[in-house]
């Protein structure tokens, strides 16, 4: 009786396992939104961001069964373009169903038309750390010199300190500006170089 009582046992113990389910192999695809204004605010210098991009995707229902590899990236076309590119890495079968089915979709974002588009893989759009510029790297930068990531000075980052006019004293302002301590971080805040945001020219 025991023996049986051990075997219904072991039994009840196999059928109470959760068993996965047999999944598809996934791989990774990529896409870009184009169409996107970069400021979505009228009338306002607010870029548009990663919880707007959210908010889009969730209300269209044409990615209502998508998921996301990884965080959308959002760049602008260009320094002189008000629209926007948004980059989407997305988890797809092997057969590519799931980008078959967005490429070339359009969809309404207020009242914009936005286009899905294929695209290659997207490791990041390349910055130069010399000029602080998008879209090259600073082998091939063209420019001589170096200029500052914070003040976008003629000077390496490193040396803005020493070269920073910011850092410098200076009495004949109202009100006077002291010295930065040396080996203190600079306390004063600068736009962007390169879209004139409040943040850094490296910021994502």
């Amino acid at each position: 009786m025991a023996i049986i009582n051990n075997y219904v046992k072991s039994l009840n113990d196999i059928n109470s396992l959760q068993v996965d389910k047999p999944r598809l192999p996934k791989s990774k695809s990529y896409l870009k939104i184009i169409g996107i204004p970069f400021f979505p605010h009228a009338n306002s210098q607010e870029r548009l961001t990663l919880n707007n991009i959210e908010m889009i995707l969730k209300q269209n229902h044409i990615f209502d069964n998508i998921s996301l590899a990884s965080k959308p990236r959002v760049i602008k076309v260009s320094s002189k373009s008000d629209m926007s590119i948004v980059w989407l890495d997305i988890w797809d079968v092997q057969s590519g169903s799931n980008t078959k089915m967005l490429i070339n979709r359009c969809f309404n974002v207020r009242n914009y038309i936005v286009t899905i588009r294929g695209a290659n893989i997207n490791p990041g759009i390349p910055q130069c750390k010399n000029c602080w510029k998008w879209g090259h790297t600073m082998f091939s930068c063209r420019i001589q010199g170096a200029r500052c990531v914070k003040c976008n000075g003629p000077h390496k980052s490193e040396h803005h300190w020493e070269f920073g006019w910011c850092c410098k004293a200076n009495d004949k302002i109202n009100p006077p500006r002291l010295e930065t301590k040396k080996g203190e971080p600079c306390p004063h805040s600068f736009k962007c170089s390169n879209c004139h945001g409040n943040y850094l020219a490296d910021s994502n």
